[in-house]
């Protein structure tokens, strides 16, 4: 399962994180100087996955200008403002092999319509992988892809511990999903920290009205159809989804103790 695409959840409206930001979407949202969709997108390149569909919403232009002006967002440059000399960027290497398309999938999109609105960038992948570009993690990738071709179930959500509040998972002993609750009020257990693996019927579960929401109906039918697995990671994964979060990860960056920093 060499080199795999790579979808990005990248268009919501990270309501919950405006204080840190007002003006840019919550992907773009830095950690030490370079965004946490960066982080994500270096971090799956690590493991040799440098193909990436970024699904864009809320803000969008910001992410395009972000890629479209690669050189001059992560590095110094000099600029000879009368145009006879060509820019000189002062790093020494031509930035990151990756290929990277970005796919408007609507202002009001809910997740499952922006997934569905990117089939076409995924047609011809038997699998592929799928996450939010607002978590960061230190989950091994090779291992969760080998998990995945293993059970041959349509989907594999990656259980993390939670540090906050989210989809709880519950599994018997093989980790076969057989519950799933989005927002549960107690957690004891694992929940739902995104870096999936998708097989292509995927798409056969999400409707693409702009209201479809992945983690609701989808995921549901799936767990229904005994289609979704866990694959365990008892490591490091955090989301930004607050300040409080968005100090503790340029924390960790800042003092060299970044788990999902590998390169």
């Amino acid at each position: 399962m060499h080199n795999m695409k790579i979808c990005i959840l990248c268009g919501g409206y990270g309501t919950r994180i405006r204080d840190v930001s007002e003006d840019l979407p919550k992907p773009m949202i830095p950690i030490g100087g370079y965004p946490i969709l960066w982080h994500i997108m270096k971090y799956y390149g690590c493991f040799g996955h440098d193909r990436f569909v970024l699904c864009l919403g809320y803000k969008g232009n910001v992410i395009r200008d972000f890629f479209m002006n690669y050189r001059s967002h992560t590095t110094d440059f000099s600029i000879d403002l009368s145009g006879r000399k060509p820019i000189d960027y002062h790093d020494h290497q031509r930035g990151e092999p990756w290929t990277v398309t970005l796919a408007e999938t609507g202002l009001n999109s809910m997740t499952g319509a922006r997934i569905k609105r990117v089939e076409k960038y995924l047609d011809g992948e038997d699998n592929f992988m799928l996450t939010y570009g607002d978590g960061v993690g230190n989950i091994d990738i090779s291992k969760l892809l080998a998990f995945h071709k293993q059970h041959g179930k349509i989907l594999t959500v990656t259980g993390v511990r939670p540090p906050g509040r989210f989809g709880e998972l519950q599994c018997d002993s093989n980790g076969l999903i057989t519950e799933f609750n989005e927002k549960p009020q107690t957690t004891g257990g694992r929940i739902s920290g995104g870096y999936f693996v998708c097989r292509k019927e995927i798409f056969d579960y999400i409707d693409p009205h702009e209201s479809t929401v992945f983690e609701q109906e989808p995921l549901r039918n799936l767990v229904r159809d005994r289609e979704m697995m866990v694959f365990k990671h008892d490591g490091f994964w955090q989301p930004m989804d607050t300040s409080r979060e968005y100090q503790l990860l340029n924390q960790l960056y800042e003092k060299k103790k970044a788990p999902w920093v590998i390169w």
